[in-house]
């Protein structure tokens, strides 16, 4: 074997280990609280035990392995993937409006659940690891009040750490995964050995079995048996960081340590049918001596896991404010060599606002599953309509019935959640209501602010700019103006230039439009008339863009940068919560972090 190819292998395994932190913190700690919570509902009987484990078994095999690792890591944009890259893989595709604005306003709904059910993670993964304390010899009556402080803590640390980045640290989360999952199967092996008939219920007929026999209530714990799946978007999500391949034989690795888990729990609770906290009370039993240290890994894995929700929400909202579907929060880049690394400070506070509020109001893991799985089913029905639609212009017909097969399993997990909702499973959609209103409050603000301003044509522009050029006193350097679309200069040019009399040298437009491609940073000037340059940006949607190095890139050293400035005056409460909206976030400008110096607003007043 060559020193090239063994550097290959070596870089190749390393991924593998990276992807069990960033991608399966999530799944990988559900076996924590899953089972305890369905059979807080259900009675450990023989027949209920098989019936469950056969449930979680094609759970995952039908929502995580077949939806997401075979069906939708196939579908990628130059290795990305995700809710966004499936609808700019579908876009070609769309032929009417109508179905353009329902795709738009599928985008709005996820990214609003992520943000909704996403509190639910660190909340629930934190205090289920936490309570495991009470197990502790000694400590079999500390408070509930102690636990959720400690959880509260360990939450405010977390979201503390945000802004000075975590990369330094990142490079361990996959070594303590690791030893996560080993530790799982472990524990699970040692309890299976007593059971080993558990493993018939690898069959469906037993899941079918349970179904049949118990629909009422059947119907009622699968948004319990959901939790087993959650996270298991994040195979998807993240493959842009990591690779297919990567993240698939991670996969291979954590669904059989998972699997061993769940049917070790399920022997344990075949002995100790009364147990109350099946993980932690099987490891004690195991090896008691081990039992703090268990603890302690238990505590780092829900903390990756949480730390994960964070930086996709952090992600996935970066992208909707570079597609200008949400207001520019200030964002700043926590590591100098990895550009993906932000940090959105109100985004951050408001996300722990939301988790200490959901630890104090449901006060226990179990209450807090009453809130969770909403939006993860709702996530996995649209990423299945999604691909469904893809397929089928595709003509990909096997793919298809997969997908369908997976849309409808989603579909009934979803409505099983929907039962959640006067259980707290309304706190989630209370959540996601701010994000969805702040987007269509934004989106539509921005198409009234716009329509309120009366552009000029670019010909009667051009036309008034060549007489005024060459009679004007021109300033010295160069001059940037910022448009949205060149084919309606907007009215705060014609404004500057002519009104004001303020013309330089060198005149350029600069508008930027994000490509449908994740990724690349594409520019181009052309000149438009004497003295006047226009300057196309268009960055990957995906693309952490800084304009002042594609500027340079130009040679372009501008003396003054002009950018519009609306003044809203308006009665009607809606717009007066955009106009606060886009009072509170940066300008354009401002956002990309152009020297202030060099800024200079010009204020239009606008009556909405």
């Amino acid at each position: 074997m060559s020193i090239d190819s063994m550097r290959e292998r070596i870089k190749s395994e390393f991924m593998v280990i990276k992807s069990l932190g960033v991608v399966y913190g999530d799944i990988g700690t559900s076996p924590i609280y899953t089972f305890t919570i369905i059979f807080l509902l259900i009675k450990p009987t023989m027949t209920n035990i098989f019936g469950i484990l056969s449930l979680v078994v094609w759970t995952m095999t039908i929502l995580v392995t077949v939806q997401y690792a075979w069906l939708a890591t196939s579908l990628s944009k130059r290795g990305e993937g995700g809710t966004i890259v499936l609808t700019q893989i579908l876009t070609p595709y769309i032929k009417s409006a109508r179905q353009a604005a329902f795709m738009s306003a599928l985008g709005f709904v996820g990214i609003s659940l992520m943000i909704g059910d996403g509190v639910i993670t660190p909340a629930i993964s934190i205090l289920s690891a936490v309570e495991g304390i009470a197990l502790i010899p000694g400590y079999e009556h500390t408070g509930k009040l102690t636990l959720l402080f400690i959880a509260s803590a360990i939450a405010i640390a977390l979201f503390a750490v945000q802004r000075k980045g975590v990369e330094r640290v990142a490079s361990a989360f996959g070594p303590i995964m690791v030893i996560w999952f080993f530790a799982l199967g472990f524990i699970g092996l040692f309890s299976i050995g007593s059971h080993i008939e558990l493993l018939s219920a690898l069959s469906p007929h037993y899941a079918i079995a349970f179904m049949l026999d118990n629909p009422f209530a059947a119907f009622i714990i699968l948004a319990d048996v959901l939790l087993c799946a959650t996270g298991g978007e994040a195979l998807y999500a993240d493959m842009g960081h990591l690779g297919r391949l990567p993240i698939l034989k991670g996969w291979l690795f954590v669904s059989v340590a998972l699997w061993i888990s769940y049917f070790g729990q399920g022997a344990f609770l075949m002995a100790h049918p009364e147990s109350k906290s099946v993980l932690f009370e099987s490891a004690q039993m195991i090896a008691p001596a081990f039992y703090v240290p268990f603890l302690l890994l238990s505590i780092m894995a829900t903390v990756i896991a949480s730390q994960a929700m964070i930086s996709g929400i952090f992600s996935v909202l970066y992208q909707a404010m570079t597609t200008r579907i949400f207001p520019h929060f200030k964002v700043e880049y926590t590591s100098d060599e990895l550009r993906s690394q932000i940090y959105i400070g109100a985004v951050n506070w408001f996300l722990l606002i939301c988790v200490i509020a959901m630890l104090f109001i449901f006060q226990e893991s179990a209450k807090l599953a009453s809130a969770y799985g909403l939006a993860v089913s709702g996530a996995m029905s649209i990423t299945a309509l999604l691909m469904g639609a893809i397929f089928w212009h595709k003509k990909e017909y096997l793919r298809l019935g997969f997908s369908v097969l997976s849309g409808i399993s989603s579909a009934i997990f979803f409505a099983s959640c929907l039962l959640k909702i006067p259980h707290g499973g309304y706190w989630p959609l209370i959540i996601a209501s701010v994000p969805l209103l702040i987007i269509i409050v934004y989106t539509q603000g921005q198409k009234k602010l716009y329509t309120s301003f009366v552009p000029v044509t670019k010909d009667d522009f051009l036309d008034e700019y060549s007489n005024r050029y060459q009679n004007a006193t021109k300033l010295q350097g160069t001059a940037l103006f910022f448009a949205r679309h060149i084919g309606a200069i907007p009215a705060y040019i014609p404004k500057t230039m002519f009104q004001n009399g303020i013309i330089y040298e060198r005149n350029i437009i600069v508008t930027v439009k994000p490509s449908n491609e994740p990724h690349g940073v594409y520019s181009e000037l052309t000149p438009m008339a004497e003295g006047l340059d226009l300057l196309v940006i268009r960055p990957g949607y995906m693309e952490m863009l800084d304009v002042e190095s594609v500027l340079k890139s130009k040679n372009i050293d501008e003396r003054t940068i002009f950018y519009g400035q609306e003044e809203i005056i308006t009665k009607n409460p809606v717009w007066m919560l955009f106009a606060a909206i886009k009072d509170l976030s940066p300008s354009f400008v401002h956002f990309y972090k152009f020297p202030h110096q060099k800024l200079l607003g010009v204020v239009r007043r606008a009556e909405l």
